[in-house]
């Protein structure tokens, strides 16, 4: 498949995956969803990895990166889907926006990374005051919208550590085999987590939206998704790929107005022209401060 196909699946699916959450969690509880979620995605993974024959890995090295994988999945995944009842969708694809400046943060400490230029110094202040505009009215709402905007942060810190943390692994392994162990490790843990957080089915409840949106997520959402970023990541530079943290978070927010009659308030708009506006220099501040010296 061409890579410029991959990356508008990659960016296609990362924008609606929010809004996908919100819809599956609409009448099917949130550990159920994302439980059902991921057995979708694993049963289809391993029918994929056994017709294609696709060599899944099982060594102590291959089992470090699938629960290096799997912490992301897991935490990333979990309060997203408990934060998804009072959090637009729009303002979840935003946070995890933030991603690349706390991955950062985290790679300094754990990956022995330099520390933040300048620019990216001023780049991580302008996106936490853009943060403060966007959970202003959550906040103010109410405290369990409060708790879920925390939810959505905590739910960030575990995407970043994952990303961080594979990059510890050093090996080589085919991007399905990669998404195949890492649903094999998480899916076990999120029935537990479904098991002792709710425990009950309550199928009566369930609407076709909720399990059309849990279809394509657990599909699109935990496979294909994974697969485009996977062939994006090997044949795109870096800086192309971090194009779609600025990318996702303006189509997800214009997707939960339009589909989901999410509010645009004016703090949360001032909000994300702040963060993406600090998301860019943040990404390619310091390149092309190098490149204007040249001049």
């Amino acid at each position: 498949m061409p890579v410029k196909v991959s990356y508008f699946f990659m960016v296609l699916i990362w924008s609606t995956t929010p809004l996908g959450i919100v819809w599956s969690s609409e009448s099917v509880s949130p550990t159920l969803a994302v439980l059902m979620r991921m057995l979708v995605g694993l049963l289809l993974g391993g029918l994929i990895v056994a017709i294609t024959n696709i060599r899944v890995p099982w060594s102590k090295k291959a089992c470090l990166l699938y629960f290096y994988s799997s912490i992301g999945i897991f935490g990333g995944m979990l309060l997203s889907y408990m934060a998804a009842k009072t959090v637009p969708s729009g303002i979840i694809s935003l946070m995890f926006g933030l991603a690349p400046i706390l991955s950062g943060l985290l790679a300094q400490q754990l990956l022995n990374e330099p520390k933040f230029s300048p620019i990216k110094l001023v780049a991580l202040a302008c996106a936490l005051i853009g943060l403060y505009f966007v959970s202003y009215n959550q906040v103010q709402n109410s405290q369990t919208q409060g708790l879920g905007l925390l939810y959505v942060f905590m739910a960030v810190c575990f995407f970043s550590l994952s990303g961080v943390m594979i990059k510890r692994v050093q090996i080589a392994i085919h991007p399905m085999a990669t998404t195949f162990g890492a649903l094999v490790f998480v899916t076990p843990l999120f029935f537990i987590a479904w098991w002792l957080l709710d425990g009950e089915l309550h199928v009566q409840n369930w609407s076709a939206k909720s399990l059309w949106a849990i279809g394509y997520l657990g599909i699109f959402g935990s496979l294909v998704g994974a697969l485009a970023y996977f062939h994006v990541l090997q044949n795109l530079n870096a800086s192309t790929v971090a194009l779609t943290t600025l990318i996702t978070p303006s189509f997800a927010l214009t997707l939960g107005a339009w589909l989901n009659n999410e509010p645009l308030s004016q703090e949360l708009i001032i909000g994300a022209v702040i963060i993406l506006i600090s998301l860019g220099f943040f990404q390619f501040g310091d390149k092309y401060l190098k490149r204007a010296k040249k001049f």
